[in-house]
This record gives C-alpha cells, sequence and structure tokens, in this order.
C-alpha cells in the first residue's frame, strides 16, 4: 500500500509540473523600436556610403543647394523619392530636417536632402548613380 501511495504522489507531483507549464500565456508582442538616426553606414564595395534603415542606397541632388529646402518635387519624386521625417522629428548629430514645399518633412545629412532612387529594387543596389549628372550616392564625412 505504501508503494501504491508513492507511485501515486510521484505521478501527481510530475502531472502537476506538466499542467504548470503547459498553459503558459503568450509573451505580450514587442513594440517596434524606432531606430536612433534615420540612417546608418554600409560598407560597400566602392567605400562607406549612407544607406536607409531598410538598407536602400541614399543619394545626393545637387540642385539643392541651399540645406533648407528640396529642389526635387513634382515629377522629379517619381524617380526619387525623399527619406521622410515624422513632423515631430529633431535634427540628431549630423541629420537634419528639410521642410518641403508640401509641408512634409525630409532628413538631410548635413544639409545636403537624402533620397532613394526607384531604379535600387534591394538592399546596396546603387543604380540612382549618375556621376555625370546631378545625383550622387550620400557618403558619410568622418
Amino acid at each position: 500500500m505504501l508503494r501504491f501511495l508513492c507511485v501515486a504522489a510521484a505521478l501527481l507531483l510530475s502531472a502537476n509540473e506538466a499542467f504548470a507549464h503547459g498553459d503558459e500565456p503568450a509573451a505580450p508582442p514587442k513594440k517596434e523600436v524606432a531606430p536612433l538616426f534615420p540612417a546608418k553606414v554600409f560598407q560597400s564595395k566602392s567605400g562607406p556610403i549612407l544607406v536607409d534603415n531598410k538598407g536602400m542606397t541614399l543619394y545626393t541632388f545637387d540642385r539643392d543647394s541651399t540645406g533648407t529646402k528640396s529642389s526635387c518635387d513634382a515629377k522629379c519624386t517619381e524617380r526619387w523619392t525623399p527619406l521622410a521625417a515624422p513632423a515631430d522629428a529633431v535634427p540628431k548629430g549630423d541629420f537634419t530636417i528639410v521642410t518641403r514645399s508640401d509641408g512634409s518633412k525630409m532628413w538631410a545629412y548635413r544639409f545636403r536632402p537624402l533620397y532613394t532612387s526607384q531604379a535600387d529594387k534591394a538592399p546596396g543596389d546603387v543604380n540612382g548613380f549618375d556621376g555625370a549628372n546631378l545625383w550622387h550616392i550620400a557618403r558619410p564625412t568622418f
């Protein structure tokens, strides 16, 4: 009889242990944390370049000369997407804010507005580079 009680007690304890871990509530979903900076440095074959937080190459436009506005509007934005900044964005280090003609905000690096190219399809692509023209890959200054 004592053996039976010991075996029964052992079974109850092990069953209790199994039930205790089987119905744990699911962990709450992780909150998405906003990146500290709007861009990061990527080491490409041709040296360091700036990419957005999705890894897409960033470009600057030679006609953006004042540091306070973007010269790429309307039709231009069909090929070049401004690196959007939230309405409450504040400058961070070398990254500044430019208010566009439509009132939206975009990021700039050292007062040069930043854009992605529609020609780039995957992170690391540099199809928007046109050294003979007005668009250049954004590069960090150390």
